[in-house]
């Protein structure tokens, strides 16, 4: 079994940001790798943590043989990581998916490229059994430290039961676990799962439900187990809201920090803030249009910025939804704070050099 480096360990239980990085393409739907390394550059000089590639907003369509990219993307995430030569811990999360010969071979790759974690999704497999899905997860662990992702249902997740995380939090290798079903009641099976696994005290609690990351920052999380109380805080995200305005993400996490450090004194100001997340969230992944936009989202403010060239997705049937770009536009005037504009465009050159 590959143990998690004690750095990294450290590092998800202190809490992070974690952005889940994008695909860039040029017009011709093709890697834009001038672009691909400046998101990642982008990602290392905002403070981020880490970062997660080969994810959903990495898109999944990656994997296809007549695309190919799954490898190379991940390669280039981590040659500017070694580039950077960071100082402080940096989390590589790999998206990994598929049944389990291909998640065990995504995991082999991503491993093999020097990555921490594997993101490890249950996508596409609504067919499957829990107990195969449990199966599924220890192969996985057994190569490489995982990481546990809830996705919601209308991004191509399922539902998944309370015993489901309690088994799967009792599997030795899983060392986080991104809650992303955007549900309160889904969440909780997660946390109340984890709180009454004996590993309760190892496994690092993660947010991806960007309508309500503050809030889920925020909130101790305390369950009676076997007459004891057991309490979780979700310590950081892995998000795909955190792939934009990511010196702001880091901002925020910090903010939240110092906030449950002094008994919650700034707590009403957070939750006003958290508020305009949410407004701003829901412009950008568009569930107004059932997340149609949402990679198109993400992608048009990078692109507003310099740091993508076009919206363009491998699917052609991906862009960005009708009045999408003018709820962006409002999104942006309503809350000049929430941008990180300025220190992308004083740093711009050099992330594209």
């Amino acid at each position: 079994m590959s143990n998690i480096n004690p750095a990294i360990r450290q590092l998800l239980h202190d809490g992070t940001v974690i952005p889940a990085h994008p695909l860039a393409l040029n017009a011709e739907r093709e890697l834009d790798e001038k672009y691909q390394r400046a998101l990642s550059r982008y990602y290392i000089a905002s403070g981020a943590g880490g970062m997660a590639v080969g994810v959903h907003s990495t898109q999944f369509e990656i994997r296809e043989k007549k695309y190919g990219l799954f490898e190379p993307v991940l390669r280039m995430a981590m040659e500017e990581v070694k580039a950077a030569a960071i100082t402080r811990p940096f989390a590589m999360v790999a998206g990994i998916v598929g049944d389990t010969n291909q998640a065990v071979a995504e995991a082999s790759l991503a491993k093999d490229l020097g990555y921490d974690l594997g993101l490890l999704s249950a996508g596409g497999l609504g067919d499957w059994s829990e107990k195969d899905l449990i199966k599924r997860a220890e192969k996985v662990a057994e190569v490489m430290p995982i990481f546990g992702f809830y996705l919601q249902p209308s991004a191509g997740g399922r539902l998944l039961s309370y015993d489901f995380w309690k088994d799967f939090a009792d599997i030795p290798n899983v060392q986080a676990i991104k809650m992303a079903p955007f549900n309160r009641y889904q969440s909780l099976d997660v946390v109340r799962a984890v709180c009454s696994s004996s590993r309760h005290k190892e496994i690092a609690l993660y947010t991806g439900n960007d309508d309500n990351i503050v809030a889920d920052l925020l909130t101790p999380f305390t369950f009676m187990v076997n007459g004891e109380k057991i309490t979780k805080r979700v310590v950081g995200g892995l998000l795909g809201h955190w792939a934009v305005w990511t010196t702001k993400a880091v901002e925020l996490l910090e903010k939240i920090k110092e906030c449950r450090d002094n008994n919650l004194s700034a707590m009403p100001e957070l939750l006003e803030l958290g508020v305009q997340i949410t407004d701003s969230n829901a412009v950008i992944f568009d569930p107004k249009h059932q997340f149609k936009g949402c990679i198109p989202g993400i992608h048009e403010v990078l692109r507003r910025q310099g740091l993508l060239q076009g919206t363009w997705c491998l699917n052609p049937n991906e862009v960005l939804s009708p009045g999408q770009s003018e709820e962006i536009d409002r999104v942006y005037e309503a809350y000049p704070w929430l941008n990180d504009d300025a220190f992308v465009k004083e740093n711009l050159q050099n992330f594209l050099s």
